[in-house]
Parts: C-alpha cells; structure tokens; sequence
C-alpha cells in the first residue's frame, strides 16, 4: 500500500484521467460486473431448470419462467459482454489520445535538451512501452481486479445473508484466490516482468545506439558481433517468459482447485439444508453451477497483479519525463542580461542508484570569453559535468551557478546562456530552413542564409534542386557527418548564446575534417566562452585552459603550454595526437 500511495502521490498521468472520464469509468465496471453476473444467474437458472425438468419432466407450466430467463440471461451475458468491451475500449481511447498528446507536447517543449537527459532509447522506450503499459493497466489490471472483487463480495454476501458460516468459508476460499494469489504474484512473477522490463528497455537503448552505428559495424566486419549482441537480450527475455507461462500454470491450478473446493463446499451446505422438500432440492445445483463463471474474473485479478510492478515502473518513468518538463516551467523566470563567469563550488554528485559519488567537492570557474578544454578517459565524469551545467541534472551537494544565479534557477530561460554541438547533431526530419530555425525561431530568411555562409556550406545547399527547403532527413541522413556538425554549427549562431558547450563534436570525423571544423568553429565563436569536452588533444592550442579529469576531480590544470613542459603524461598525448 505504502508503494501504491508513493506511485500516485504526484501522478499526472492517471489519476487526473480516472477523474475527467469518472463517468464512463463508473459505466465500464458496471457493464463488466453485469456481464459476469449474467453468466452466474444463467448457470444458477439452468441448475434450477435441470433439476426442476428431471424431476418434473411433463410439467412445462412449472419450468416456462426458467426457460424464458435461461434465454434472457444467455442473450444478456453476450451483448453485455460486447457493451463493456466497447465501452472500455472507447474510454481507453481517449485517455490513451490524451496521453501522446501530452508526451509530444512535452518532447516539443524541451526537443533540444532531451537529447542529453534521455538517449533516443529511452524515448522509444516510453514510447512503445510506458503509453501502452498505461493502457493495458486499465484493460487488465484495473477492470478485471474491480469486476471480481465486486463479484467476490456479491457471491460472499449473497452466501451469508442464507448461513453466515457457510458465508464465512467462502470469504476464506475465495480470499485465497482474489487477495492471497495476487500478493504472491507480485512477490514472484511480478518480479520477473519488472526484470524483462529493464532488460526490454536496455534493449531499446542499445539497439538505437548500435543502428545509428551500423554502418561502422559493417565496415569493420563484424556483422555477427552485432547479431550476438542483439541474440542476447531476446534470450534473456525467452528465459524470462518461460519462468513466467509456468508459475501462471501452477496459479491456475491453484485457482480451479479453490473453485473446486468451493463448489463442493457449497455442494455439502445445499445438501444439507435444501433436501427437506423436493422444491428445495432443486436449488442444490443451481448454487454449485452458479461459482464457475466466476473462474475467470478470478484468474483476472492475480494476473492483474502480477503486472502491477511494470506497471509501476512505467508511472514513473513517465510522470518523472513530464515533472522534468514542468520542473523546468515552473522555475524561477531569473534571467542573465549579461554573462559573466560560470562556477562550480564544491560540487559533489552521485546517482541515485548509484554506491560511489562520479564528482567529488569540485571546483572551477570560467570566466566570459575563455577557452577551456575538459579532457579524460570515458567514466571519468566528463559527461556528468555538462549535465550538471546545463542544468539536466542536479548536484548532490553544492552549487553550479552563473553570475552568482543558481543553474536550476534559470532553466526557463537556459537556451540563452547556453548552445550546445555534440557528436550526434540534433537534426529533424524537415528543411534546412526549419532545422535552423530551432536556433531562433525568429530569425529572417537571409539570416539562416549568412549563418550557413559563415560555415561554409552555402554552395552546397545552393546546388540542391530545392535548395534551403531541402529535406535533411531523419537524424540529418541526407549530409555527411562534417555537414551536419557545420548545419549544427549555423543553429548555433543563430542562436547566439554566450557559453557554448562542444561534447566531442569530433569524434566520428576523419583526423583532416576535424582539423578544419575545430578551425571554424574556434573562429567563429571567437567572442564566445567556450567550454570544450574531447578525448584527445587534436586542435588543443585554441584553448586557455585545460582541465584533466580523473577520478571525478581535476588531476591537471593549466595552460597547453604550461602542462606540456611540466606534466610529462599531458606531453606524452600531447605527442602522440601529432604522430611523433
């Protein structure tokens, strides 16, 4: 229960819409209840009737009203049946339109920042998953659970209201299926589910990464590298549902052995108590029949529960996507009129779910014009630091501020302090024009024209047949990697921040390309405080400042000059990206 609350303590994805549509919801659980009552009443009818026929067989007078309710109840279960369905479906509709309707509208607010908060695995992750995980928890969880509980305290009752102890003995035969199952399937199978959600997700992540690299694996040879890494998961997942068919097996059986034994329960209190007339004997079956519709809006509610943890996860997932969004809405509109100086001051940082801290009690500044460089092996915290920069993530302890303003402060207004170029370009599937103008949205047509003739690509775009309302294609496909970093580039311009933030906006290109666009872009933004993640010191010389990243701290600092006659280590880099 405690997890329960914590879920929907500030849900806003399925509380609020159990509210709007509260209405049809009231009417999809009162079909579904109806539907299954039905099919009871025509099972009791029909005992009746047989017992009644057997035991009167030429007395048609005597049995016509149960013929006429065996029809009504056999006509009502179907076309209830179909009610409910249709109205589920259409109530789950709308929620589900609600919902991508929410979630593209909030991947539009914040397109520019998703890239370095969410990989695009994580994104159709929620996509393909969280949304529909949304909606089958109503379809299979929240219907079915509702219905048969409804239908356990109407049997229990029902029971009661004729011999309170038999009644009693039902709310424990009964309670096995629809309280006790659920609790262990959650304990057991849900465990799994939440595990092949994880491994389905890391899935999606990977394979995304890996596509937009198939090329290099091609190139390379290693085609059945590629493919093994893929089997893997899917093997894992195979293993998984296997695990998963047997426990429903086993939990299936537990259930018909408990309808079983309720039914003959039932069948030891009828022959007691309704053989003393021969009218009376002819309810004995009726109640027995009457529990077997039942089996299946009781087998619901465990499997209902079962799902219940990916559910959870998927709740989650997507409510901490939409509060990041409104996070960064509802901050404080504080505004930099003029950038000054960018600092951490003992900044520590750590992972939730992480048992180390990535950076420890760092410090450092950067002035309005400088050059810096951050260099490090991969897991150092390079990474971690820009997201901490921009404001993507905040620090355990300490602060990250510029001009004195906490970064957390100034995420209503942060596309203009900071510009970013890293080595995946965020270019969508539209015109050139349209790409440039996510930079500045107000920005004329001859200003995208001089922001693409300053980094050297007019000429090209000019030569196209539709020119500037070229297509780019998905992920910028249409140009080569330098183009897209130079197109890039030009957004950037336009958009005229003064921290621009470079995330080894080089790493794919050839060493002579590389050359050429750290040239350009060192130029172009001579005005601007440029804060340079790498991995190598190709084009060090048009930094101020380099800051040597180990350990989550700063293991070097200094000019190029200054640390190439002094650190030994920093020389020998130094050399070896200049092939001596």
């Amino acid at each position: 229960m405690k997890e329960l609350r914590e879920t929907f303590a500030h849900d806003t994805w399925v509380m609020p819409y159990l509210k709007k549509y509260k209405k049809l919801l009231v009417l999809v659980l009162f079909l579904g209840f109806i539907t299954f009552l039905c099919g009871g009443a025509l099972m009791f009818n029909s005992g009746y009737l047989i017992s009644m026929a057997a035991r009167m067989p030429n007395s048609f007078e005597y049995i016509y009203v149960p013929v006429v309710l065996a029809r009504a109840f056999g006509i009502g279960r179907p076309v209830f049946r179909y009610a409910e369905r249709l109205t589920s479906h259409n109530w789950v509709l709308r929620i589900v339109s609600d919902f991508r309707k929410k979630l593209y509208q909030s991947v539009e607010r914040k397109a520019t920042a998703i890239q370095r908060s969410h990989q695009t695995g994580d994104i159709l992750s929620i996509l393909a998953d969280d949304i529909e995980h949304i909606e089958n928890l109503y379809l299979t969880t929240v219907f079915p659970m509702v219905v048969g509980w409804l239908l356990y305290l109407f049997i229990v009752i029902g029971i009661a209201s004729l011999n309170w102890l038999v009644g009693l003995l039902m709310l424990l035969l009964l309670g096995v299926i629809v309280i006790l199952l659920p609790l262990v399937s959650v304990a057991t199978n849900g465990v799994r589910e939440f595990q092949e959600h994880q491994i389905q997700h890391q899935f999606y992540t990977n394979l995304t990464d890996q596509v937009l690299g198939l090329g290099d694996w091609m190139i390379s040879g290693r085609y059945n590298d590629f493919q093994a890494i893929q089997d893997k998961p899917i093997n894992e997942i195979a293993a998984l549902r296997k695990k998963d068919h047997y426990f429903q097996w086993w939990r299936n059986l537990a259930v018909q052995i408990m309808i079983l034994v309720s039914v003959v329960v039932l069948l030891i209190w009828t022959g007691k108590d309704f053989t003393t007339t021969k009218m009376k004997a002819n309810w004995i079956a009726a109640f027995a029949l009457a529990l077997f519709p039942a089996t299946d809006p009781f087998l619901n509610i465990s499997q209902g529960a079962s799902e219940w943890p990916i559910y959870r996860r998927s709740i989650q997932r997507i409510n901490q996507f939409d509060n990041n969004d409104s996070n960064a809405k509802d901050d404080s509109n504080q505004a930099v009129d003029k950038f000054e100086n960018l600092a951490f001051k003992d900044v520590t940082f750590q992972y939730k779910d992480g048992d180390q801290n990535i950076l420890s009690k760092l410090n450092f500044q950067v002035k309005a014009g400088e050059k810096i460089a951050l260099l490090g092996p991969s897991g150092t915290g390079k990474s971690t630091l820009l997201k901490l920069m921009i404001g993507d993530e905040n620090p355990t302890s300490g602060s990250v501020e510029v001009n004195g303003i906490s970064v957390k402060d100034l995420q209503a207004n942060r596309s203009k302090i900071f510009g970013v170029l890293d080595q995946k370009p965020y270019l969508f599937d539209t015109t050139v024009m349209n790409n440039m103008r996510l930079g500045n949205p107000k920005a004329s047509d001859q200003q995208v024209k001089d922001a693409i003739k300053a980094v050297g690509l007019a000429d090209l775009i000019e030569s196209l047949p539709k020119k500037y309302d070229t297509e780019v294609q998905e992920a910028g496909g249409r140009f080569s990697g330098g183009e897209r970093q130079r197109l890039s580039l030009a957004r950037i311009l336009l958009q005229d921040a003064p921290v621009i933030v470079l995330d080894e906006p080089t790493v794919s290109l050839d060493p002579i390309t590389e050359k050429d666009l750290l040239n350009q872009v060192f130029d172009l933004l001579k005005d601007k405080t440029i804060i340079w993640v790498t991995h190598h010191l190709a084009g060090i010389n048009h930094v101020n400042q380099v800051y040597f990243m180990e350990h989550g701290n700063f293991d070097m600092a200094g000019t190029p000059q200054h640390l190439y006659h002094t650190e030994p280590r920093f020389k020998q880099l130094y050399d070896l990206d200049r092939g001596k």
